[in-house]
């Protein structure tokens, strides 16, 4: 098999010049629903010069989101350089820390012992236990494709395992609304589908 080889048998050689990869973009889970999710992975990353806790999880309950990923974004110790002046900033640490204790604590609740947690405890204590999480989406205009709109969750909530689940009903699209020129009061946010974006 020569490197330029295509799992289907095929050749990528026969490509040609033009090429668009098929899109993925699946129906975000509907606003307000609650599942059963757990941390794939929880790491510090680098984002804009500033330190910023990123979280993957993956949903385990029900069957029909099974698997599904969601990206979290916890600004605990940095100022995310997104927020408008320094308390809105203090005020998005404040709640991030209040979501990561809340997380902890549902984990068993052994970071808090250990003051700020590194990449290896947060793996050892958060990875694999479940909880539930409660999903809300976010829309936003997509840039590259004018008229089209890109949707995603984030997670606003945090129980125990044992908390009830549920799916909501799923709301009707709503079409998006922006200055013109695509931006949102004459600056745009480079938001990427991972990002979280309430807090």
């Amino acid at each position: 098999m020569s490197f330029w080889d295509t799992s289907d048998g095929g050749t990528a050689a026969d490509t040609g010049t033009e090429f668009e990869v098929p899109s993925s973009n699946l129906e975000p889970i509907p606003d307000g629903s609650s599942l059963l999710a757990m941390i794939e992975e929880a790491k510090w990353a680098i984002k804009d010069l500033a330190q910023v806790l990123e979280i993957r999880w993956s949903i385990v309950a029900p069957n029909e989101y099974k698997n599904r990923k969601i990206f979290q974004k916890l600004w605990v110790t940095d100022d995310d350089p997104n927020a408008k002046d320094a308390d809105k900033a203090a005020k998005k640490r404040d709640k991030a820390r209040r979501m990561l204790a809340a997380i902890d604590a549902n984990a068993g609740g052994q970071l808090l012992k250990a003051g700020q947690p590194t990449d290896e405890t947060l793996a050892l204590n958060l990875v694999g236990k479940p909880m539930v999480i409660k999903c809300m989406t976010w829309s936003m205009p997509d840039r590259e494709r004018p008229g089209e709109v890109i949707e995603g969750n984030w997670i606003a909530a945090v129980g125990p395992a044992s908390k009830p689940q549920h799916i909501a009903e799923a709301k009707p699209r709503a079409a998006p609304s922006a200055p013109a020129g695509g931006s949102y009061g004459g600056k745009f946010r480079d938001f990427k589908v991972d990002d979280e974006i309430p807090f």
